[in-house]
């Protein structure tokens, strides 16, 4: 028996926020726990026993996988967790700096974000998915590309160089600059990763909501979704809990730069808010946003996306074709789809969506195995983020 199965995620968060009762917080819960006032403690005290000794059974084959890799020098340490329709099955730091409410740059995990983001928005009547992006941003007036196109990276779009990206200030700027430069190539020929792409749905939904893009997506996800610690710009009181990055050398590892930092403070907003892979987050707030979509677009009674937008998003844009970074892989609306699992992704079931980070964060979600696995790690220089050796630790050892 799982113990989130007797009680609500709330009561399972105890005084350290997040997680399942374990050996590591006994004397906590026992206070915890004893602060209920509940007529068949006996029986409580059975269930807790018994999932206490559960997830020990549970925990030590993931504990001691992501001991090896660190071990081996693959990553300074980890935060794991799986989540389940109703809590989390599982929740662990591996590495004394490393907490369970420990801030990660995440990445291109923000692009699923912005993903949902722009269905609530059609849901709502404001923006069709297959409207032309000059409907929405008047300097791509005569392009051919659409939001489809953005959102499974089958644009064509040019980039702009990293210097650019350095001066901008807002996510307009990047606009003229995207708008004055030739196609690569047919909007819908072929699959591309398109960075500049997803930036520009991020304008899509200031010029649609009103609002700056951080601020749209604090009130109508982070917010409702009880996500805290999910933002584009920190506050002071969370730089002690932000992992710092580091990149991976035959001497060790050295500290690294953060590329959307720009040499930057993550407290500072003199700079855009990058919808690519901009957001800082946890394991905790993350797994909630996972918890909804594994949920079918619901969590708390808050409906985000119908099932017919859940449908659009997970659904093969890209065909037979080549895409992704793995393969056996397609791509949906802003997310990856496992459609031939093999290799990394061998133990998760055909339809698994999700989306990995350049420094090795990851969350793909399973709806036929009802769980999704959340990763965060924060190590530069990987040669292919997504296939990395913590990545099928965690996930051998979470589905063996």
């Amino acid at each position: 028996m799982y113990l989130y199965a007797a009680f609500p995620e709330e009561s399972l968060r105890g005084p350290s926020g997040g997680g399942v009762f374990c050996a590591e917080n006994l004397d906590t819960w026992y206070g915890y726990l004893h602060s209920y006032k509940l007529t068949a403690m006996r029986l409580l005290w059975l269930v807790v026993f018994s999932a206490f000794l559960f997830a020990g059974e549970r925990d030590a084959p993931i504990r001691a996988a992501m001991r090896q890799v660190i071990a081996a020098g693959e990553v300074p340490g980890a935060v794991t967790l799986i989540v389940r329709p109703k809590g989390n099955s599982h929740f662990a730091a591996h590495r004394k700096n490393f907490r369970r409410n420990s801030i990660f740059w995440i990445a291109s995990m923000t692009k699923p974000v912005i993903a949902v983001a722009i269905l609530m928005l059609a849901e709502e009547g404001k923006l069709g998915i297959d409207d032309r992006l000059g409907r929405h941003i008047p300097e791509f007036r005569d392009s051919p590309v659409t939001l489809r196109h953005l959102l499974s990276h089958t644009s064509g779009l040019a980039e702009a160089t990293p210097e650019e990206l350095a001066r901008l200030r807002k996510l307009a700027d990047l606009v003229p600059l995207i708008a004055s430069r030739p196609l690569r190539f047919a909007p819908g020929d072929r699959w591309q990763y398109c960075q500049s792409g997803i930036n520009l749905l991020g304008r899509v939904l200031e010029v649609v909501s009103g609002l700056p893009l951080e601020e749209f997506l604090s009130r109508r996800l982070f917010r409702p979704l009880r996500m805290p610690d999910t933002t584009f710009y920190l506050e002071p009181r969370q730089l002690p809990r932000l992992i710092m990055p580091v990149r991976r050398e035959d001497s060790g590892f050295k500290p690294a730069t953060n590329p959307v930092l720009y040499g930057k403070s993550p407290t500072n907003r003199e700079r855009y808010p990058a919808a690519n892979g901009g957001l800082f987050s946890t394991a905790a707030d993350y797994g909630r946003f996972a918890r909804m979509l594994l949920r079918g677009g619901e969590l708390d009674g808050r409906r985000c996306l119908s099932a017919a937008s859940m449908a659009a998003l997970t659904r093969n844009e890209t065909g037979e074709g080549k895409a992704g970074f793995l393969p056996g892989h397609a791509w949906g609306l802003g997310v990856g789809i496992v459609t031939n699992p093999l290799g990394k992704t061998e133990r998760l079931a055909p339809g698994t969506f999700g989306h990995g980070g350049a420094f090795g964060t990851q969350c793909w979600i399973s709806p036929a195995q009802g769980l999704a696995l959340v990763l965060m790690v924060r190590r530069g220089n990987f040669s292919n983020a997504d296939d990395l050796a913590p990545r099928h630790a965690f996930t051998e050892s979470a589905l063996n």
